[in-house]
């Protein structure tokens, strides 16, 4: 029999879906960022909920109020990639025995401090013991049915975008874990880690403007983000301009990392990755920029199923690699 460790997270959590009754007329299906619920109005309730284990997602020098924010984060960002605007958020949290009231205090206010940031409220949740400190959040949003952004909408011809640049989090973890230097760049590294950013304005006006048609929260790392979407558009990706973050580049070339490795193959980005019509690119891209973010063109979606990446050498395959619990311990 297989332990946990074996089987790895995407294969527990297939395990557990096949266990469940699917809800008649799911209109996100399982695997989607969130999961969605009729209201009977044109209004539909989106719903998401995200785990945050010290152990295994909390870096040293992450504080807990850093650590109970980006707990909130983790979730505002999935609601984000479908075009909800959050509501509220249910929090529940496993306090190990050791926790000062201190440590506790800073938990609350980091809880507080993530969701008043994206306009939201902790409104309730639960305690309990635990050996380690867990932090498990559940947001609420709603959307417009017409507005909600899946996965699965990507078609041939559909430009592929990002709303940001990437390498951030995988440097600055080399930093906070492997204790290496990075003069002058090192701080905006760093914080890419200890204080992650969601994309709830970006995915919204990405909503209203009508021309995104598929999206995902970018947390598990791009390439793995794009195996996501191909498999669940069934179509495939050619990238011809991966964003790679200036300050990851000279990070790169400093301690003889390959950037490109960086950026496709960190997690926790936080970024959205999305699929635009081509004749509304420069209203997606106007949209974006109003509410004081980017959207950048990094390739098109092709029919056929393989997933490219043309630099100036050479073009290489994308391999479907990123964060996951269990194998990357």
């Amino acid at each position: 029999m297989s332990s946990a460790k074996e089987l790895g997270e995407r294969k527990i959590i297939e395990l557990i879906l096949n266990c469940l009754d699917q809800m008649p007329n799911m209109l996100l299906p399982f695997g989607d960022d969130a999961s969605a619920v009729d209201l009977g109005t044109d209004k539909l309730a989106v719903i998401n909920m995200d785990m945050l284990v010290r152990k295994t997602d909390v870096p040293k020098a992450m504080s807990l109020w850093q650590a109970a924010r980006k707990a909130v984060i983790m979730n505002i960002s999935d609601l984000a990639a479908k075009g909800a605007q959050p509501l509220a958020l249910l929090a529940s949290i496993g306090v190990p025995p050791d926790l000062t009231k201190t440590d506790i205090l800073q938990i609350g206010n980091g809880l507080n401090a993530g969701a008043r940031e994206y306009n939201t409220y902790i409104v309730g949740g639960d305690t309990n013991e635990a050996s380690d400190l867990i932090i498990s959040c559940m947001a609420l949003g709603v959307c417009h049915k017409h507005r909600l952004i899946k996965r699965s909408g990507a078609k041939p011809g559909d430009y592929v975008a990002v709303t940001g640049s990437f390498g951030k989090t995988a440097s600055g973890l080399k930093i906070l874990v492997d204790g290496l230097s990075a003069p002058e760049m090192g701080r905006a590294l760093v914080d890419s880690v200890l204080m992650p950013k969601a994309r709830v304005k970006e995915g919204l006006v990405l909503a209203r403007s009508q021309a995104a048609t598929a999206s995902i929260d970018i947390s598990d790392g791009l390439a793995w983000s794009l195996h996501e979407l191909s498999r669940a558009s069934i179509v495939g990706f050619r990238l011809d301009n991966l964003p790679i973050a200036p300050e990851v580049e000279r990070f790169a070339d400093i301690h003889g990392f390959d950037s490109v490795e960086l950026a496709l193959y960190g997690g926790e980005e936080y970024e959205l990755l999305v699929t635009i019509k081509p004749e509304l690119w420069q209203k997606a891209a106007k949209a974006v920029e109003t509410v004081g973010g980017s959207l950048t063109k990094i390739g098109v979606v092709t029919k056929e199923k393989h997933l490219l990446l043309k630099t100036d050498e050479k073009t290489v395959s994308i391999e479907a690699r990123g964060w996951e619990h269990f194998k990357t311990n």
